[in-house]
């Protein structure tokens, strides 16, 4: 009866998360109070299908009235097609999407008057010289303006809200993605958490430890567009999906055995 009323603990203590668990950094010290270099920064390169907003603009409005983004034709039909698949339909940034400039998969872009450039590869601020020196000769003041319009993550798994993530800002760590959705839940494996990356027709698969302070020199810690991440549930979340029944029958089974524990131990 006494092994019946161990292993009846053991199991329950096996279904619950431990507090080490939730904890993260914590397998290593931190340099407090001194100042690291960030050495594994990254600058986004520009990728197929991606959507870039490109503005110019010069003392004379008129000047550059021929570069401003056409809604109508191939290139217009090309970003609305874009938006219904980015926004369901839903016309959310609708107006910037469509008037975005659309990177096909040779990593050219369609701008008026130029024609075809070629920014696939490209950090912004280098397609953002390529496109000037092309617009320089003929509208000699132009200011030229570049960010990314379709910016974005996917977090499945043990997030508050998991789905969807999209970027503001080019530089976005894990650690901000995984805020953006809500943190992790406590049954969140904080020790397993998988980053999938496409890029250059290549497929990588990283898992990120957030229990190791090491994570922040990682060269993944700094995240691109259109990452994966999926956190994995612990072991314990099993416990807290059981059936209701087996539920009853376990702290039932538990609680008989305890009881007549203690009546073995008063025999005495």
């Amino acid at each position: 009866m006494r092994m019946l009323y161990f292993f009846t603990l053991l199991l329950l203590t096996c279904s619950c998360v431990q507090h080490k668990q939730l904890v993260n950094f914590n397998q290593g010290p931190l340099p407090l109070n001194k100042a690291e270099a960030i050495a594994n920064s990254i600058d986004l390169s520009i990728q197929p299908e991606d959507l870039l907003q490109i503005n110019v603009s010069s003392f004379e409005p008129e000047a550059v009235k021929a570069f401003a983004p056409q809604a109508g034709g191939a290139l217009g039909q090309q970003n609305n097609n874009l938006m219904q698949q980015n926004t369901g339909g839903t016309g959310v940034n609708s107006l910037e999407l469509f008037t975005g400039y659309f990177v096909d998969r040779a990593g050219y872009i369609d701008f008026p008057v130029i024609g075809r450039v070629k920014v696939g590869g490209l950090t912004l601020g280098v397609a953002h010289d390529t496109i000037l020196n092309r617009i320089l000769p003929y509208v000699s003041d132009a200011v030229v303006s570049l960010r990314f319009l379709n910016l974005k993550i996917t977090i499945l798994g043990e997030v508050g809200q998991p789905g969807l993530v999209r970027l503001s800002n080019k530089r976005v760590t894990l650690l901000e993605a995984i805020a953006m959705a809500g943190d992790l839940t406590n049954y969140a494996d904080r020790a397993n958490i998988l980053l999938v990356r496409e890029k250059d027709g290549q497929r990588q698969y990283v898992y990120h430890n957030l229990q190791d302070p090491g994570i922040f020199a990682s060269p993944y810690f700094y995240l691109e567009q259109n990452d994966f991440i999926y956190v994995q549930p612990t072991k314990a979340k099993v416990g807290g999906i059981t059936d209701q029944t087996s539920r009853i029958f376990t702290f039932g089974s538990a609680g008989l055995s305890l009881i007549t524990l203690i009546i073995a131990i008063f025999r005495r």
